[in-house]
């Protein structure tokens, strides 16, 4: 097995080179895109302008914003205590898989619809579809054990004809197993991406929570139930054993669809659960590992990725499912080099032309 070292950014924002939320919210434009953030902006006690991010409804209020203005949904909600997730920590993750992918196909990002990922725990909120679908033209399959959740996200893709018939739905019956049931015997994905729970119990969690209340200057009395300005239940939050039973049970399944998928891939919150994870892929055989670190903010995290296709069988890969697009790729790849030069890559301008472009 080979094991890659982590890999840092050199650049000065954390946040990945192509994300579209590097910088401060430009909250003007975001209530132009969606006047209904209007009443939760204002300046705070550091003269800022901004919101209570301690508020869940003002969370929800900025994320609809965001996948209005940058991401063209138009329909977007999830039920009271779902996870609403930061949207620029969920994008960087996206954006560090297209690199990953790039790594093994001379750095040109593998772009459209022949691309397939699995997303474990997909979630009500729908975010990574959304947001890998519209920045490379990725297909999607969202799996979860939630029926509330899965309901909500099935609404969201019907609702977005971006979305419709590029993002499937499906529902993992087993709440002890990730890609048994989900992963057909003649079915490919070339990438799976999961934020697995990593609290061991709901005490556990809540008492992450109250810390977070108390970071924030916003906790209740010790019987009050803590607040989550983020969301979410309980599939969401924590996993008996916590994250490293949650990983280990994925390392073992993954054995079970080493030649289904090119890359597996995780988020990884605690370090601590690394050494194990590492021990786990070793034990299962995979012929790569690599890790990725992140960082949003003072918060810091990892993507693990690993395959069990050796350097023959990945060749055969590429060519067999990229290989019709790998002309078009770096042809694209030299356009979007010559467009970045001639118009500023924030422009409205810039995204509407390299969404039409590069988005099939």
């Amino acid at each position: 097995m080979t094991t890659q070292p982590p890999q840092d950014s050199a650049e000065k924002d954390p946040l990945h080179p192509r994300n579209r939320h590097r910088g401060r919210y430009d909250f003007p434009q975001l209530i132009k895109a969606s006047p209904e953030l209007a009443p939760f902006v204002a300046v705070n006690k550091y003269d800022d302008t901004s919101i209570d991010f301690a508020n869940p409804e003002a969370v929800k209020a900025l994320n609809r914003a965001l996948l209005k203005q940058f991401y063209g949904i138009q329909n977007w909600d999830i039920p009271a205590g779902y996870l609403c997730p930061p949207i620029p920590g969920r994008a960087d993750y996206i954006h560090y898989l297209a690199d990953l992918l790039a790594s093994v196909n001379g750095d040109v990002i593998p772009r459209g619809k022949s691309i397939r990922v699995l997303d474990v725990g997909v979630g009500a909120n729908c975010i990574y579809p959304i947001i890998g679908h519209k920045e490379y033209g990725w297909r999607f399959v969202g799996t979860d054990v939630d029926v509330v959740a899965l309901r909500m996200a099935k609404q969201i893709v019907a609702s977005n004809s971006t979305l419709a018939g590029n993002v499937d739905i499906r529902r993992q019956t087993s709440s002890t197993q990730i890609f048994n049931d989900i992963v057909e015997p003649k079915e490919f994905f070339d990438l799976t991406m999961c934020n697995p729970p990593f609290h061991g119990s709901q005490e556990e969690a809540e008492a992450s929570s109250r810390r977070k209340e108390h970071n924030l200057g916003t906790q209740k009395a010790p019987q009050t139930p803590p607040t989550q300005n983020f969301g979410g239940q309980a599939t969401e939050l924590w996993y008996p054993g916590g994250e490293a039973t949650f990983l280990w049970r994925m390392a073992q399944e993954s054995t079970l669809s080493k030649s289904n998928i090119f890359w597996f891939t995780t988020l990884v919150s605690k370090k601590e659960t690394l050494p194990g994870l590492y021990k786990s892929l070793e034990k299962a055989g995979a012929t790569e590992v690599r890790t990725i670190n992140m960082a949003q903010g003072q918060k810091s995290s990892r993507i693990v990725a690993w395959t069990f296709l050796d350097p023959q069988q990945q060749l055969a890969w590429r060519e067999k499912r990229w290989g019709q697009n790998q002309r078009r790729n770096k042809f694209s790849a030299m356009l979007f080099a010559v467009l970045a030069h001639r118009f500023p890559p924030n422009a409205a301008s810039f995204q509407l032309l390299i969404s039409t472009l590069f988005v099939r």
